[in-house]
């Protein structure tokens, strides 16, 4: 796993953001490296199809974390224990059946994004 997440560009227009992880790339950038959290059960690297299954380009906010174990802001987001980069605040969508059910036989809990009443 990486130690830090691919920046996007200023100019990039085409964010998005991971349905599971909130960390927010540019299209291409989760196409060339995959989602740098969870790509063990995401499998976005070069697979178009799945990015846009499980990313939303519809967030809200933006927090940039250098060291998310020790950032509060990053416990509360329940990013502290990923890799440093920019993540959404909220993340409109939810995970495909087939993702849910990949964390439910792994018996992993998913707690979706877009609302603020999980945190």
């Amino acid at each position: 796993m990486a130690d830090s997440a691919p920046i996007p560009s200023a100019k990039s227009r085409h964010l998005r953001a991971c349905l599971l992880c909130s960390i927010v790339m540019s299209a291409q950038d989760f196409k060339r490296e995959g989602c740098p959290n969870c790509e063990e059960l995401v499998q976005m690297y070069q697979n178009p199809d799945r990015i846009s299954r499980n990313t939303s380009a519809q967030f809200d906010g933006i927090i940039a974390l250098t060291n998310p174990g020790d950032s509060w802001v990053g416990r509360w987001q329940r990013v502290g224990g990923y890799v440093k980069g920019l993540y959404a605040v909220r993340v409109t969508g939810r995970i495909s059946q087939e993702l849910q059910g990949e964390l439910d036989s792994r018996r992993i809990t998913y707690r979706p994004r877009d609302t603020m009443q999980d945190l």
